[in-house]
């Protein structure tokens, strides 16, 4: 039999395995559902508020268990989580309820490992060790899961903002050319998709909600919402409000598209403008005091030469 700690190894292997695939055939039971609902079903049936496909988390009776048994019962307290999953790229209808699972699973189970593996070492924690390390592992159980949804949601928040004045400007060219905005979406989609797959993305499911029968100006906001780019908030604020007054899309995505260029234009050199003061501290902390060594060395070599001599013999000659 192999040592216990090969045996946890290959429980863990097991277990990450297992929700690998857990997760990929959730995936194509997503994209299967939605592919159905597009080709067979009336678009009156996908609304703004209350897709059929967001209610798919209550079919399954352990899922409406872990959404009326924990914080996300409260409306308020769901909307919000469900924002902020959203914002970090997880837009699963399941998504809560993966998270909750995810948080509580971590906070018993991160402990329960450690305890584990103290049980199975040849000096197992004694004291204060055997409860302050257990404690500081169901802390990072609890509250890891928020952390890492805020720096993925920051992170993917660069990515779009970096990656959506080149999409603009491909949308723009298409506008001209006489494609509508609707195939612009699509277009734009299918040349960017590689290069430029966060952006993309959000361009597909815009062109999915479209030819569903969702409204332009919901598609719009329901994008806008998911991405928190204020850049991209104002494309859709304009796209709908041109629509609504009727007035040219080309020569408003040109005029807008100029005003993203000059503002990363701006953006960049006020990053080379904070170059000088952000060099500093490392001039202040590294450099000026090799400087300032090397400068005073010789007369240090000479005070301990002649100096220090006669200190200690000041009698001498």
């Amino acid at each position: 039999m192999g040592s216990p700690v090969v045996i946890v190894v290959e429980v863990l292997i097991f277990c990450i395995v297992v929700l690998i695939m857990f997760g990929a055939v959730r995936e194509i039971e997503r994209v299967l559902e939605l592919r159905r609902r597009l080709g067979g079903e009336s678009s009156n049936e996908i609304t703004a508020g209350s897709s059929i496909l967001l209610k798919r988390g209550g079919e399954n009776s352990f899922y409406r268990w872990v959404q009326s048994s924990t914080s996300i019962s409260d409306d308020k307290e769901r909307q919000k989580l469900r924002q902020a999953l959203l914002l970090a790229g997880f837009d699963s209808p399941n998504a809560p309820i993966f998270y909750i699972l995810t948080r509580f699973g971590l906070a018993i189970g991160l402990p329960g490992l450690y305890l584990f593996l103290q049980s199975f070492s040849g000096r197992p924690a004694t004291g204060l060790g055997l409860v302050l390390w257990p404690l500081i592992l169901c802390g990072v159980g609890l509250f890891g899961p928020s952390r890492y949804l805020a720096y993925r949601a920051a992170d993917r928040a660069t990515r779009l903002e970096f990656e959506f004045p080149d999409a603009l400007d491909l949308m723009v060219v298409c506008v001209e050319a006489g494609l509508g905005l609707d195939a612009a979406f699509v277009r734009v989609r299918q040349e960017i998709v590689h290069t430029h797959p966060d952006i993309a993305g959000e361009f597909e499911k815009v062109s999915e909600q479209l030819r569903a029968g969702r409204s332009r100006p919901d598609a719009l906001r329901a994008m806008a919402d998911r991405t928190g780019v204020p850049a991209i908030k104002s494309f859709a604020g304009l796209l709908i409000q041109t629509e609504m007054l009727g007035a040219g899309i080309a020569q408003t995505l040109r005029t807008f598209s100029t005003e993203m260029r000059e503002t990363r234009y701006l953006r960049a050199e006020e990053k080379a403008m904070r170059i000088p003061v952000m060099m500093t501290i490392p001039l202040i902390l590294c450099i000026l005091p090799v400087i300032v060594t090397a400068a005073l060395l010789p007369a240090i070599i000479d005070i301990m030469r002649t100096v220090l001599p006669a200190l200690a013999h000041p009698g001498g000659h």
